[in-house]
């Protein structure tokens, strides 16, 4: 469906996106996960037609230039800054973007009558966009993204901002549209929206992939060590446990097998009152594949 080789982009002497290769299937979610100047909006922005790339090609369903109208009409984009007229009402949007895309008359109505629904802002449908709340404005920038039925749907970042209810809101949204079929790109940097929605995730730095794969895969090859944390009747004596940190009478230790870790400490003398188990995380993956120092790009 998606086939991208060798992509690169620079601006100026930033490499915003360098050597990047993705194969998306139909109907597969797959999500862009890094920091913010990793490259994922970069990335968005050649796979629309929006900016050239430098170097590398792209091919959507077999055609290789996304700025050809035929390749753009199967492409829905939900940008990171929100593409809405705020003077309009949602109804008037949501007609003004279809008919962009050549929809007219019954069809169009039967596409923003569908898409207000999906947004749940039917209710709303004739007030205008600057009176909405910015979870709202999400989910019409989204429902604008969908009002001519692509078969692609690009998503940055659609959950900065938003409230609670408008935030699981999108994620229901997107799960529906998943199970229709709709091949999906998201981008975030919250790791939690990538385990919840994808199919596979690809984890960015400095403009390219450093690891893409399930979710679990990603976990099991490069998460680290589960983390086991136990507490004692009373302070268990220092060196009995080699590795572990012994804080008062509890006592943390990291382990590839944590069950057997825990049957060796139950054999210990001071009693055992309770334990958990922190298991590695996607947020342990990004960790420990793009380090753990703080960079601005």
């Amino acid at each position: 469906m998606i086939h991208i080789h060798g992509l690169s982009k620079s601006f100026g002497n930033i490499d915003a996106v360098s050597d990047l290769s993705l194969s998306i299937s139909k109907g597969e979610t797959v999500g862009l996960l890094g920091a913010n100047g990793a490259g994922k909006t970069t990335t968005i922005s050649m796979l629309v037609g929006g900016i050239s790339p430098d170097a590398g090609t792209i091919e959507i369903d077999g055609r290789t230039d996304p700025r050809q109208p035929t390749v753009r009409r199967a492409l829905g984009l939900a940008p990171q800054s929100i593409a809405l007229y705020e003077k309009l009402t949602a109804e008037e949007n949501l007609a003004f973007f279809g008919g962009i895309y050549g929809l007219a008359g019954h069809e169009l109505r039967e596409r923003v009558n569908w898409c207000l629904d999906f947004a749940s802002l039917g209710d709303r449908r004739k007030d205008r966009v600057e009176t909405y709340s910015g979870g709202m404005k999400r989910r019409l920038n989204l429902a604008c993204a969908l009002v001519h039925e692509p078969s692609v749907l690009l998503l940055d970042e659609p959950t900065v901002g938003v409230d609670p209810q408008s935030r699981n809101h999108i994620f229901e949204a997107i799960a529906e549209l998943s199970k229709a079929g709709i091949t999906l790109i998201y981008t975030t940097h919250y790791m939690e929206e990538a385990e919840r929605l994808c199919d596979r995730v690809a984890i960015m730095d400095k403009g390219g992939i450093l690891a893409l794969d399930s979710v679990d895969s990603l976990i099991r090859d490069h998460g680290g060590a589960s983390w086991l944390h136990v507490e004692f009747a009373t302070p268990p004596s220092d060196g009995s446990t080699p590795g572990a940190i012994i804080e008062g009478n509890k006592l943390r230790l990291q382990s590839d097998d944590p069950l057997k870790a825990l049957d060796e400490l139950r054999d210990m003398s001071p009693e055992l009152i309770s334990f958990h188990l922190e298991r590695a995380n996607l947020e342990s993956v990004f960790l420990n594949l793009s380090g753990r120092t703080l960079r601005d790009s």
